[in-house]
């Protein structure tokens, strides 16, 4: 990109983490770290440490819709990605919007957080299943996730592949069922029904994981807004959370952050290295 040029723009939806871990903290640093320029609607606040969740507010609809006309009119994006939403009425809403944006859409469909504090409200699941999902491009659940939207419990690798079908059922173009719950190395699998991809990494024995599925999320959507096609997208979001994860680190008394500048510290210790 030459001096002067407007990078790729991604425009995040999510709530904000005051620990800065995760949330739109965490897709703002993702989308700097992968080159393009990332904006954000704030959708709720949260009073967030390493070790859990004191605290959420929800932004009211009409403040989140503003926020994302002023964007999307003005500056335009290639690429949406949806966080926290917290509320049927803030899913249907976003859905609404990002149906009539016209550009990928990746849909993090967040349920619990890291600690297992709810950040969605049940009574906005079908909103999610009925109104969310099928605007987006790639939908990205970990298998608590998919428990919850679809009933479907997998407890092992083989299973991965009925989760999928079950959330492709709902109307994503394309759904990674994340396996990063189970044992043995870090697995997902990337589906639209007929095409399949497994990605597959070390497991790295790292505790401070907080903010991985924000981070991929992000990662995906910037991916897209440059271009590439799905899967080369996912695959490359992919290795930007494994090299995260190695690199997360303790912060607090509870789980830290994957790092999201850890190819920018690699650069600064070997300037030799590409």
């Amino acid at each position: 990109m030459s001096a002067g040029t407007a990078p790729p723009r991604v425009l995040t939806v999510a709530g904000s983490d005051s620990g800065g871990g995760a949330g739109i903290q965490a897709d703002l640093k993702t989308m700097l770290a992968l080159g393009v320029h990332g904006m954000s609607v704030l959708t709720a606040v949260t009073a967030q440490n390493s070790l859990g969740v004191q605290g959420a507010w929800e932004l009211p609809v009409e403040a989140v819709r503003a926020q994302y006309r002023s964007v999307v009119d003005d500056i335009g994006v290639q690429a949406v990605k949806t966080g926290m939403l917290a509320s049927a009425e803030l899913v249907a809403a976003v859905a609404d919007l990002i149906a009539g944006t016209g550009v990928p859409a990746v849909v993090d469909p967040v349920g619990v957080s890291k600690h297992g504090d709810a950040l969605l409200a049940a009574s906005a699941l079908d909103s999610v299943r009925a109104k969310l999902l099928p605007a987006a491009t790639v939908a990205t659940p970990n298998l608590d996730e998919v428990e919850q939207l679809t009933g479907v419990r997998v407890r092992a690798e083989e299973e991965m592949r009925r989760a999928a079908d079950a959330v492709l059922e709902f109307g994503p173009r394309w759904v990674v069922i994340k396996g990063g719950h189970l044992a043995g190395e870090a697995v997902d699998l990337l589906t639209d029904g007929s095409e399949e991809h497994w990605l597959r990494a070390p497991r790295h024995d790292n505790r401070h994981t907080h903010g991985t599925g924000c981070t991929l999320a992000s990662a995906i959507a910037s991916e897209l807004a440059k271009g590439r096609p799905v899967p080369e997208a996912v695959a490359a979001a992919k290795a930007y959370v494994t090299g995260a994860l190695a690199a997360g680190f303790a912060l607090g008394g509870g789980i830290g952050p994957v790092d999201h500048a850890w190819a920018f510290w690699q650069r600064e210790t070997d300037p030799g290295r590409a």
